[in-house]
């Protein structure tokens, strides 16, 4: 009866707490042994999967080389020479975006804003440390990207800060969107993160996904493990990392392993001046993975910077998980470089339950954590339960080939504006809170 008294259990819930303080949590603290024993395994010239990262990277002519490589490679004169050498269509369309955007064609950010907040604007007190990124996902196809920038001037709306891809690297590049992005984005002054094609969902010989787990319905439980990269692919995954970067200055991509997070700090720590987002796909969904997360990213960091650029925790967190990611990333010095990416709205098939509309729940946490961006990889609810081929996440795995034979082009494009259509929603009611946002600072701040 005592323990069932709420004076009891108050008084217990503090004695526990007092205790806690007092212990002795040295205990926690890494050894020098530990540490000195992790060193001289990682700085032995005898361990193959140093010598193998090292041997990859000479491939590319060594870190001075890949890095120059890489920043001749992504200038926009680079990139647009490329295209014109192809005779590329896309020529003609970074011809009239660098048109638009010198002639002040899309609607400079305070204009937004005062056409927005009305008289509101003069008196707004703005969260200036607590700015928001605008994030888009997929931006599967460039002409994609033409409408939307074209209906972002024809509705003087904003254009998305930060781009997330997910479509085949080999195809892409076979029809030049890969280049067209790129040159697109440096343009905008806009970050942008490909997705590699090395992973455990790449066919096989057999033309199935080389992850034995990845079988469709008939190994549903194999997915908890995630995409993968099994065997030598985290090798496989560095290699292609390098080509894209040399070749066409891609600077940014999407990390899904283990695997591949720890060899993208190797790189980094090398001197290789690559960048990484943790995908969603990796389940971070607790304080704790999120802690081992940020632990790796600070032992691994060079000159105080980390390649992790960009961390997409689980749909499931909550706010009170995104807000104790916050203090670690504080502690840990990492607040201002990794920037928190969470999925605001979600593709309406295929990855969660819907409804799933968190722009609440943004409302009050942008206020209280830093350097986060609001990710739209949805439309708004309504509107997606309205068409007739709403938005799934399984779609960015699709042939571009299957997807003309199916006529689902159109379609999947459709969903893309809806989300830019979500994202500006967000944005409005955002600025109308005083919180403000990180949008294409190459078309709008001016």
């Amino acid at each position: 009866t005592r323990r069932q008294n709420p004076t009891f259990k108050q008084l217990s819930i503090f004695l526990r707490q007092v205790r806690a303080q007092h212990m002795d949590r040295q205990i926690f603290a890494i050894s020098e042994e530990s540490l000195a024993s992790v060193n001289r395994l990682l700085t032995d010239p005898n361990n193959p999967l140093m010598t193998r990262l090292l041997e990859i990277v000479e491939k590319y002519g060594g870190v001075e080389e890949i890095n120059r490589r890489a920043r001749e490679a992504g200038t926009v004169d680079s990139l647009m020479g490329m295209l014109r050498d192809k005779n590329s269509p896309y020529v003609q369309d970074l011809e009239w975006l660098l048109e638009q955007k010198e002639q002040h064609r899309f609607v400079r950010k305070e204009d937004y804003l005062r056409r927005e907040l009305g008289a509101k604007y003069d008196t707004m007190e703005w969260k200036d440390d607590f700015i928001v990124t605008l994030e888009i996902s997929s931006l599967q196809y460039f002409p994609w990207f033409m409408r939307q920038a074209r209906q972002a001037i024809e509705k003087q709306e904003l254009m998305p800060g930060r781009f997330i891809r997910v479509r085949k690297m080999k195809e892409q590049e076979g029809d030049d969107d890969v280049i067209a992005v790129a040159c697109a984005m440096k343009i905008l002054g806009a970050s942008y993160v490909e997705t590699l094609d090395s992973k455990g969902t790449l066919p096989g010989e057999d033309g199935l996904p080389v992850n034995v787990h990845l079988g469709g319905p008939a190994t549903i439980s194999g997915y908890f493990g995630g995409v993968g990269s099994p065997n030598d692919f985290p090798f496989r995954w560095c290699d292609e990392f390098l080509y894209y970067y040399t070749k066409y200055g891609v600077k940014q991509v999407l990390n899904t392993n283990n695997g591949t997070v720890l060899l993208g700090y190797m790189m980094h720590r090398l001197g290789i001046d690559i960048e990484f987002k943790i995908s969603v796909f990796m389940g971070n969904d607790n304080p704790m993975a999120i802690l081992w997360t940020l632990m790796m990213a600070k032992m691994f960091e060079r000159d105080g910077r980390t390649p992790l650029i960009g961390f997409n925790l689980a749909n499931s967190v909550d706010n009170s998980t995104i807000e104790l990611t916050g203090y670690l990333r504080e502690e840990l010095g990492l607040t201002d470089i990794v920037r928190i990416e969470h999925h605001i709205f979600e593709t309406y098939k295929s990855i969660v339950r819907q409804p799933y509309d968190r722009r609440q729940q943004l409302l009050e946490l942008a206020p209280k954590v830093k350097n986060i961006s609001a990710k739209h990889e949805g439309g708004e609810v309504a509107v997606e339960a309205s068409r007739e081929h709403p938005s799934n996440i399984l779609d960015y795995f699709i042939k571009k080939e299957d997807i003309l034979a199916a006529g689902t082009m159109p379609h999947m494009e459709q969903s893309y504006i809806d989300k830019h259509d979500c994202l500006n929603n967000t944005a409005r009611v955002l600025v109308h809170a005083g919180i403000p946002v990180l949008c294409a600072p190459g078309l709008h701040d001016y």
